[in-house]
């Protein structure tokens, strides 16, 4: 696999997806799994066991990882 030219703290659009079209800024790259975290792109529901960092459990919604090859750098 090709080294990504997208790092950390850069702003990047979706080019391919659901979410194609919006632009966030990179929180973490994955580059063993070709995978790349930005923020408010691609939530999902993560269903939370109680615990004592969250006496409440319940569903949170996060961000999930996206294909690298899906985003572009924005200028």
């Amino acid at each position: 696999m090709s080294k990504a030219k997208i790092k950390k703290g850069d702003t990047v659009t979706v080019i391919a997806g659901d979410e194609k079209g919006k632009s966030g800024k990179v929180l973490q790259v994955l580059p063993e799994n070709g995978r790349i975290l930005i923020e408010g792109i691609n939530f999902v529901k993560k269903h939370m066991q109680k615990s004592e960092d969250n006496p409440q459990g319940g569903v949170v919604e996060r961000e999930a990882p996206i294909a690298i090859s899906n985003v572009k750098v924005s200028a």
